[in-house]
């Protein structure tokens, strides 16, 4: 009697954690780690394909709030925003507006995420256009051209890819300087001195009871005071390409991992006492678009650039060291999240795979193919539905089934 109540409080309680349902509002997520709060059952079913969408050409990713999903796509030289009922994919509302492909080595379209922040949606245009939306309505609240509020006389090479950040009242975004403006009215708070333009997002870490921003230009990692935008901190980190296209990870006590393509490699640096300063640097993590996720003290991505030089390799990484634990390739340049100790990866050729952590070796116990043709964007799981695309703007919604 004692075992069987035993099993049935086990059995109940995995449902329960699998019943824990989470909202995804923007790039990398609600800890901006790209981890979960949701657990995944055992056995897994990925057959259940609940909606598909035509996003149109792009990468950007999605976030999914209050019922609602949101991206964004490129089509006949018009860009779109999108807003999409979670539970059937329909279309609740959507702006589209004139916008450059700027298909540079890659299909082009749409690269940052729109962010969502209680009744708004802050998004980005490849061209620099930042327009903030009512989420229930699509109705346009403000806008500000980065192009030219920036100075910049021509579109950076890739695009403005950044991603909108919220910190307490202001709105982070990238546009050559650090601009932050009041997230309600669109005033211009402050903005960082002016460095080459970034392709990832900001990241706010917290230091000594001190919040603190982090973002990695193409010039290298540079740390901001929220209140001013004054430079804290600064160290070179160029690749040979001039593009940095990744997030720093913030992963405690004043840490940042930063991890970039072109064979740079990566680093971990402590910002103390007013002063950063770099733990290690090696090259056994290149992360070229995606960044990697941090689970139990090790880092698990994609060491390599896409379609240039050495072949990419799927890694599992000691933090604390900069050890490669594993390495393998077979994915090709795919992309990854984590809920709870699993990741969920997208292989380049469209093959979802889940599979447990572990500094042993990755053996996904699910693999499935959802997506024809090229996929870097990560996916993203939201209230037990992974969603997922391809460059030409494909869009799976796959409810994960024990």
């Amino acid at each position: 009697m004692i075992l069987r109540t035993f099993l049935l409080a086990t059995l109940l309680s995995s449902f329960s954690f699998f019943g824990r349902s989470a909202d995804w509002p923007q790039w990398l997520g609600p800890g901006t780690d790209g981890v979960s709060a949701e657990d995944l059952p055992v056995e897994i079913d990925l057959s259940d394909v609940t909606w598909t969408a035509d996003l149109g050409i792009g990468f950007s990713s999605f976030s999914v709030a209050e019922g609602r999903v949101f991206s964004m796509g490129h089509s006949e030289g018009k860009e779109t925003v999108w807003c999409l009922d979670e539970k059937d994919g329909s279309l609740i509302w959507s702006d589209s507006y004139p916008a450059d492909l700027m298909p540079n080595l890659h299909e082009g379209g749409p690269g940052a995420t729109p962010t969502v922040d209680g009744d708004r949606v802050y998004t980005m245009s490849k061209d620099g256009q930042l327009r903030v939306y009512e989420t229930s309505t699509g109705k346009i609240l403000w806008t500000k051209d980065m192009m030219a509020l920036s100075g910049m006389r021509r579109i950076p090479e890739w695009g403005f890819t950044g991603s909108p950040l919220i910190l307490d009242d202001q709105v982070l975004i990238e546009a050559g300087a650090t601009f932050s403006f009041d997230k309600e009215t669109g005033e211009e708070k402050w903005r960082s001195e002016e460095y080459r333009p970034a392709y990832g997002t900001p990241q706010i870490f917290e230091v000594e009871g001190q919040q603190r921003i982090a973002t990695l230009k193409t010039d290298g990692l540079v740390i901001l005071d929220p209140s001013d935008g004054t430079t804290l901190g600064f160290s070179m980190w160029r690749t040979s390409f001039q593009t940095n296209s990744t997030t720093p990870l913030a992963v405690g006590n004043g840490r940042l991992f930063i991890s970039t393509g072109y064979d740079q490699g990566c680093a971990l640096f402590q910002f103390s006492n007013g002063k950063l300063n770099k733990i290690y640097e090696n090259k056994n993590m290149c992360n070229h678009m995606g960044n990697s996720v941090l689970i139990d003290g090790h880092l698990y991505g994609f060491d390599g650039t896409a379609h240039r030089g050495r072949p990419v390799e799927f890694t599992c990484l000691d933090l604390e060291t900069g050890e490669k634990k594993w390495h393998f390739e077979d994915y090709r340049y795919g992309s990854i999240m984590a809920a709870g100790r699993d990741l969920i990866v997208l292989t380049e050729t469209g093959e979802l795979l889940i599979g447990v952590a572990s500094t042993e070796g990755f053996r996904p116990r699910v693999r499935h193919q959802i997506l024809q043709g090229r996929c870097w964007t990560p996916p993203v799981l939201a209230n037990g539905v992974v969603y997922a695309r391809n460059a030409a703007g494909k869009m799976v919604a796959i409810r994960v089934k024990g």
